[in-house]
């Protein structure tokens, strides 16, 4: 009998193999980080309202693996579950590249495919969504920010997050 996968099963298939992926791939340059997600706001607040996906305050884990540099920007994947503005738990898996801004490589703007699920975003199905993010770099911690833009179904209220990473040393 054919097993049958949900799309929070592809989901978290898809987490699965990407950090897979990141634990049989170590460069010298490797590492792992715990993100802390974090806060949104909402900048059609109106419809947020009205549709319930106001919620501001979105806590949630994840990880975060630096592969170490490709194509001259630093590529990772990152894997995580955070209560979104619906106020769903939201799943997702993604893998990108951060290109420096500056010599110091503080400043880094990138994108990364990710592959989501929560009953707020697409009427509950899973999908895979190309997602910009700018990260801001400190000693112990980055700073990122990201956008979800209104597209259709998908997502109906342009959203930026902001979450930090933590480098496990």
């Amino acid at each position: 009998m054919p097993t049958q996968f949900t799309p929070s099963c592809r989901v978290l298939r898809a987490v699965a193999l990407t950090l897979s992926f990141a634990c049989v791939v170590p460069t010298a340059s490797a590492e792992w980080g715990v993100n802390l997600y974090g806060l949104s706001y909402h900048w059609e607040r109106d419809t947020a309202e009205e549709n319930d996906w106001d919620n501001e305050f979105n806590p949630g884990l994840g990880v975060r693996y630096t592969f170490g540099e490709w194509l001259n920007a630093s590529a990772f994947a990152d894997a995580g579950a955070y209560y979104d503005s619906g106020r769903n738990t939201a799943v997702y898996g993604a893998a990108g590249l951060l290109w420096p801004l500056d010599r110091n490589g503080r400043f880094h703007l990138g994108a990364a495919l990710t592959a989501f699920h929560s009953d707020t975003y697409n009427n509950g199905d899973a999908f895979v969504a190309p997602i910009p993010l700018l990260a801001v770099h400190f000693d112990r911690v980055t700073v990122n920010f990201t956008h979800f833009p209104k597209v259709s179904s998908f997502n109906s209220v342009n959203t930026t997050a902001m979450f930090l990473t933590i480098p496990i040393r």
